[in-house]
């Protein structure tokens, strides 16, 4: 059994926990203003947005050391929503992974929207969670966690991969805010 540890109150963080619950884990939950508490999981996602992450990262110093920390974030310009906001060469995941060197950095669940972690589906296909990351037994470890909720995983290769998910989540993004797709559907994957 593991325990998992999420930042985010949102609906992306309650979908999220919910399926760590489904598959038999344990799950606590940390409002961004939370810092006070100290993560106690093994695993902690990041279910934030982008621009928060940093006082995230900075109000908890030592708290990921050791542990695998998994990002969802896609870091798209909230001004303008028209672009991302990391270099074009990389992605957020990496940024994160380079302020926590002591931690295990996995990129997951951006290219899924809360309604349909929730719903397990994505129209007639299983929800898919990509999962990107330098650390075998980590996506392991998370993959195994998100198949006992109920959901299919598939490893995307190493954390550079992040760079297309992260693309991947925009575009999905904006095709729902401008309404051409809905906020229950998105991109599924037939493996």
């Amino acid at each position: 059994m593991a325990h998992v540890s999420i930042i985010g109150t949102g609906n992306m963080a309650q979908a999220i926990s919910s399926i760590v619950t489904r598959g038999g884990n344990t799950v606590e939950l940390f409002g961004q203003s939370d810092h006070a508490q100290a993560i106690t999981g093994d695993i902690v996602i990041l279910a934030v947005n982008y621009p928060a992450v940093d006082d995230v990262l900075t109000q908890r110093a030592g708290q990921f050391d050791g542990k695998v920390v998994v990002d969802i974030t896609n870091p798209l310009n909230i001004e303008t929503f028209d672009s991302l906001v990391v270099p074009a060469d990389g992605s957020a995941a990496q940024v994160i992974a380079g302020k926590l060197p002591n931690s295990r950095v996995l990129k997951a669940f951006n290219t899924t929207f809360a309604a349909t972690l929730a719903s397990g589906e994505v129209g007639p296909l299983a929800t898919t969670v990509l999962i990107a990351g330098d650390d075998g037994d980590a996506k392991a470890a998370l993959a195994g966690i998100i198949s006992a909720g109920g959901l299919k995983a598939i490893d995307a290769g190493a954390l550079k991969r992040a760079r297309e998910m992260e693309a991947v989540g925009f575009l999905q993004l904006t095709l729902a805010a401008s309404e051409r797709i809905s906020w229950t559907g998105g991109f599924g994957v037939v493996a």
